[in-house]
């Protein structure tokens, strides 16, 4: 996926960073669950076009991107809706 010119908002790859952010934003707890699916879909999605195109250095960017998004949204689902670490409990 190509990113587009800087918004102001700072975001560089507009098919999963919109939702991304709404999902940080998000304050309610009844919607928090809905906009992490929302944003972990649209990222998956950007994924899987991202395998076409693994030769371009932009990708590794987009995908590092979205490594740490990935990871974000995890802490997210941990602290605010009690999901349990996966990471830890296999250790």
């Amino acid at each position: 996926m190509k990113p587009h010119a800087s918004s102001p908002s700072n975001i560089r790859y507009p098919a999963w960073q919109n939702e991304y952010q709404a999902a940080l934003l998000e304050l309610d707890p009844k919607t928090l669950l809905e906009r992490i699916h929302t944003a972990e879909a649209a990222i998956f999605r950007c994924l899987q076009e991202l395998v076409q195109s693994s030769d371009n250095p932009e990708t590794e960017a987009e995908r590092l991107a979205i490594q740490d998004a990935l990871s974000a949204l995890r802490v997210l689902k941990r602290d605010k809706l009690g999901f349990p670490d996966w990471e830890t409990e296999n250790k």
